[in-house]
């Protein structure tokens, strides 16, 4: 896409924000249909931050940190960390992009976009995982991320702030996992994803996104019955509203809910 509107390229942090910047991580939205609004382009790859930071109390992704870099991550030996075996992977899976599209999109720009399939949302909310923003004036705020995306395609970032990084806590990390991802076809966008995590302590959360506006996030103190968990994801679920587009109807989205809900739960028990 040839965006017209953009007379200038600059390096993030080298001048201040203005009305019609735009941050560059990899792009691959931006450049993916017009952006009449946009006139300068700051890159963030400029900060220079590390993709991953491991450390005994857990991961700090960057937001320029790439899916493909982030799926074909394993932790150190001597963490055991059974949510980063298989979860990062399944979730860079769900994007249903091209390795070249998953070797350049950044796990800050899906969040950020904050789309209903989003899977960096799923991932990082299902993991407890923290936002860092960057304001005006070097300050800092962190949000949850479960909390950090409102709506389709709306976000607590203000105008001129920066996601600079998702922190997920060992404690999630060393969570017993299970997935589902549903789509209308085998390569379609994903209608619902869901991921359950079980912790040693015995409790039980089951994050829903894809199917819903922002995520949907249900925590029992133990081990649920699967129609009880069914239930209780669906109340929270239709609460919000269920949507409903070309990728699914809302009826759709809440049966397979249900669906991947009762599989999730079992996998978990089992």
């Amino acid at each position: 896409m040839d965006l017209y509107t953009v007379t200038e390229f600059a390096p993030a942090g080298s001048s201040a924000w203005r009305d019609g910047d735009a941050w560059l991580g990899g792009g691959t939205w931006l450049f993916s249909q017009p952006q009449p609004g946009v006139t300068r382009l700051l890159d963030l790859t400029a900060f220079g931050w590390p993709s991953l930071t491991e450390t005994a109390d857990g991961l700090t992704i960057a937001a320029t940190c790439t899916l493909a870099k982030l799926a074909r991550w394993r932790p150190a030996p001597d963490h055991d960390w059974p949510a980063a075996r298989a979860l990062p992977r399944q979730c860079a899976d769900a994007l249903l992009g091209s390795f070249k599209v998953l070797g350049v999109a950044t796990v800050g720009g899906n969040i950020c976009l904050s789309l209903p399939a989003g899977p960096m949302i799923a991932l990082a909310a299902a993991l407890d995982g923290v936002a860092t923003i960057w304001t005006a004036g070097a300050l800092r705020r962190r949000v949850p991320v479960a909390d950090f995306v409102t709506g389709e395609r709306a976000n607590v970032l203000r105008p001129g702030e920066l996601l600079r990084s998702v922190f997920l806590p060992a404690r999630a990390l060393r969570a017993a996992t299970a997935c589902r991802q549903v789509s209308l076809s085998p390569v379609g966008r994903s209608a619902v994803l869901l991921i359950g995590t079980r912790a040693a302590s015995g409790e039980v959360s089951l994050t829903l996104t894809a199917a819903v506006p922002r995520p949907v996030k249900v925590t029992f103190n133990g081990l649920p019955r699967p129609s009880e968990a069914a239930d209780s994801v669906d109340s929270s679920a239709a609460a919000l509203g269920y949507l409903g587009d070309v990728h699914g109807s809302a009826p759709w989205r809440r049966a397979m809910t249900r669906r991947a809900v009762v599989e999730v739960a079992s996998e978990l028990a089992g």
